[in-house]
């Protein structure tokens, strides 16, 4: 019995060892106030009056959740954060939807899993434009095939049309993502299906969603997997570019953030969550740049600005969830030199 517990010791050890990070740790420049329940997924918004007065949003994932405001210090805002959601899952961000012929907004999309819908609210004024929320997968069968995790916002480069990408808990091994367009008549936003895409191995779940608006391409992590890639635009078809980067990670591949700079180039950062780090891929070609230790602890998702905000975050800012109810910020420039 003696030497049963102490093997089982001896292997919780090396998995242990293997699970934590040998790389150089790179501390956050600021730790944000804490959530009630369990933080999860982070958009930035970009004031584009005053940088320094940016916002960072991030899901807390329960069902008396909500979407959380934070400043450049970490701290909450409360009148910009949205309470009482039924379990928000994934959140992204758009800017200059069209609501009227002569009004724009910047918007914000997050999904609310226990209630099968996604949530449209203007951004920095906070207000819903979606009556309520707009229902998803509604066609959906399967066990959990109807609940909504991950999204991403796409705006077409070709037309500005504005689109939903919507990930759910489980799916079927193809058609596992939604692409819902998003339109506005008056001021009244409507939500139509238009495609459904995307392969899944079956083996753990897909959640992490992003969109290089730019190229007009979709990422998503097939957890066990790869990093999958896709048209973003609907017109495009269906046929999967690629698969990539799986031997990279030690168990889930999660959150993704895309660095966009001139000419195409910039780089695609998903988190290795049992791993503690961050590989960093080239957005031109996604092969391997390097991984970083951030020192934060099974991160779901990420999000990346590559403009200057303020004297802290010069080059940019990287946000990454933390599995303390919290989230990490980092100047760019210390995660890619």
């Amino acid at each position: 019995m003696k030497k049963s517990i102490l093997g089982m010791v001896m292997i919780m050890t090396v998995l242990s060892c293997q699970r934590k990070s040998s790389l150089p740790a790179i501390a956050p420049d600021i730790i944000t106030e804490k959530t009630i329940n369990d933080t999860d997924d982070p958009a930035i918004w970009v004031n584009p009056e005053n940088p320094a007065n940016s916002i960072v949003f991030g899901t807390d994932k329960k069902t008396n959740g909500g979407v959380y405001a934070f400043d450049l210090a970490g701290k909450i805002i409360k009148e910009k954060s949205i309470t009482g959601i039924k379990r928000p899952n994934n959140v992204d961000l758009e800017y200059g939807f069209k609501l009227t012929d002569s009004t724009q907004t910047d918007i914000i999309m997050f999904t609310e899993r226990e209630r099968q819908q996604v949530r449209l609210f203007s951004v920095p004024d906070m207000q819903p434009l979606d009556n309520g929320g707009f229902k998803v997968f509604e066609d959906a069968t399967g066990v959990e095939h109807n609940l909504p995790m991950g999204i991403a916002i796409y705006k077409s480069p070709k037309d500005s049309t504005v689109y939903a990408i919507v990930g759910r808990k489980s799916g079927p091994k193809t058609d596992y993502l939604y692409q819902y367009k998003l339109a506005s008549s008056g001021g009244e936003v409507t939500m139509e299906l238009v495609r459904k895409f995307g392969a899944f191995s079956g083996q753990k779940e897909i959640e992490a969603i992003a969109v290089d608006d730019e190229n007009g391409l979709v990422y998503f992590s097939d957890e066990g997997v790869c990093i999958r890639k896709y048209y973003a635009e609907p017109t495009m078809g269906n046929k999967e570019i690629s698969c990539f980067g799986g031997e990279r990670f030690l168990e889930d591949i999660e959150g993704i953030a895309i660095a966009t700079y001139p000419n195409g180039e910039g780089y695609i950062i998903v988190s290795n969550q049992q791993q503690g780090e961050f590989n960093i891929f080239s957005r031109t070609d996604n092969t391997f740049v390097k991984a970083v230790n951030l020192t934060t602890t099974e991160t779901d998702g990420c999000d990346v600005v590559t403009v200057p905000l303020n004297n802290t975050f010069k080059s940019g800012l990287f946000v990454a969830m933390n599995d303390a109810k919290d989230f990490y910020f980092y100047d760019l420039d210390r995660l890619l030199k």
